[in-house]
């Protein structure tokens, strides 16, 4: 990595010297790119990874209803990047979209820091936190704090995706992408594991208020970074609603649905600038070829669309067709992010009812419960990427495939998930004991 690295610095100079009168992107957008993206990623683990027990400890929230509460928030920051992805592809691209977003992730802290600053918002404090005799929260008190939420959750939909996917389109060579989608994930992590960390050692044992201020201040650092780098980088042009031709695929089959393609195949309708001898439709999912079939009115005289809504180029079907290849695996990553998500949080609540004592002047937040795999995560993509599959290629002459590793990766949460279970059968069982289990049991 530290080769990688070295590597990158003397091409960031030769992109200087080479770089066209006009021509942006290069590895010169790197250093502002990772900036942002460690202060993004700093101010969100701020904000969510200790949200649990900000419910818990200063909203007299019950840990049942806390984790309800936690799971859904969850799922919203993990499904708004999608729309915030095809937010930015299709209208605004993804520069306007990340200062955006990063514009609202800085209100959305400061909405937090006042939650923590101002007394009246927040419901008196109870000795016993979680239990039926302490005070709830009023609905304006909880609409105050679940509009940060929303806050948040809306920079999220702008920025975690977008970040990596502008990062990767300073870069035309494949080679480089790889190199900077390996130095975003590390930078995405160190970041997420500060915050679960420091800031949340912070708000656990000194005060709520200065690690707010602290999300806050990455969130600012981030902002800046990304401005910074303004001239700098490649803005590709939107593209378009990708929905709009995927839709077009299924609508022009449906209409074509009589229309045999077998055994006297009827034209096709291929791109202006396309070799149609270099893009023939494949066999596979064959009943979407119809779409791409010239019927009478399909076409203008001069070779052009008529009929949107009736004929698609064979590139498009074929684009229609790859999402559809890719269904099965985006429905599996849904399965691996309940799983996830649900075992996040079921950590901290174990973790609360622990013993999180190391020596006598030390005990470990329980919002940092989940720091051991963010570092697994950092030190396996290393090793995988630096050793393993290196050696692998050497011994069998070939790489794991991406859907190896996935699979690979799923067949290890499986075995997480089981451990996890075990963890907290032996928990349920020692607490009914009264003996509070070592938190290091559950690592």
């Amino acid at each position: 990595m530290a080769t990688t690295l070295e590597s990158e610095n003397s091409r960031t100079d030769e992109d200087e010297a080479q770089m066209p009168n006009g021509k942006q992107g290069g590895w010169i957008t790197f250093p502002f790119i990772s900036g942002s993206t460690i202060g993004v990623g700093l101010a969100a683990a701020g904000a969510t990874i200790n949200f649990l027990v900000y419910l818990i400890q200063q909203y007299n929230v019950r840990s049942i209803d806390a984790a309800q509460i936690a799971n859904i928030i969850t799922g919203c920051l993990n499904l708004a990047p999608i729309v915030g992805a095809i937010v930015a592809d299709s209208f605004f691209g993804c520069y306007n979209i990340l200062v955006l977003s990063s514009a609202i992730q800085l209100l959305s802290l400061v909405i937090f820091t006042l939650t923590a600053v101002v007394q009246s918002l927040r419901p008196t404090a109870c000795d016993v936190p979680g239990t039926d005799s302490c005070q709830v929260a009023s609905k304006g008190q909880l609409t105050v704090l679940y509009g940060a939420v929303a806050l948040l959750t809306i920079a999220a939909g702008g920025n975690r995706f977008n970040l990596a996917s502008m990062g990767a389109s300073q870069f035309d060579k494949v080679q480089d992408q790889a190199v900077f989608f390996n130095w975003y994930f590390i930078f995405n992590y160190a970041a997420a594991i500060a915050g679960s960390t420091a800031i949340v050692y912070i708000q656990d044992s000194i005060s709520w208020v200065l690690g707010f201020c602290l999300s806050m201040g990455g969130s600012v650092v981030g902002l800046v970074f990304l401005l910074l780098g303004t001239k700098y980088y490649n803005k590709p042009e939107p593209q378009g609603s990708p929905f709009t031709s995927l839709a077009r695929v299924v609508v022009a089959t449906v209409r074509k649905w009589k229309v045999e393609l077998e055994p006297q195949p009827m034209p096709r309708y291929f791109h202006k600038n396309v070799d149609m001898a270099l893009q023939k439709p494949t066999r596979t999912f064959s009943m979407f070829n119809r779409a791409a079939l010239i019927t009478e009115g399909d076409t203008n005289p001069d070779g052009s669309i008529a009929k949107p809504w009736k004929i698609c180029t064979v590139q498009e079907v074929e684009d229609f067709k790859a999402v559809c290849w890719i269904l099965p695996l985006w429905a599996s990553q849904i399965v691996l992010g309940m799983s996830v998500g649900c075992q996040l949080n079921l950590s901290v609540l174990q973790a609360l009812t622990m013993d999180r004592s190391i020596g006598p002047h030390f005990s470990i937040p329980a919002g940092s419960i989940g720091v051991p795999s963010l570092i697994s995560s950092i030190i396996l993509l290393t090793f995988l990427d630096r050793v393993l599959f290196p050696i692998w290629h050497r011994l069998t002459h070939h790489t794991p495939t991406p859907l190896q590793r996935i699979g690979f990766g799923q067949l290890i949460n499986v075995v997480s998930t089981m451990a996890s279970a075990l963890v907290e059968r032996r928990r349920a069982a020692v607490i009914r004991e009264s003996h509070p289990l070592p938190t290091f049991y559950g690592w």
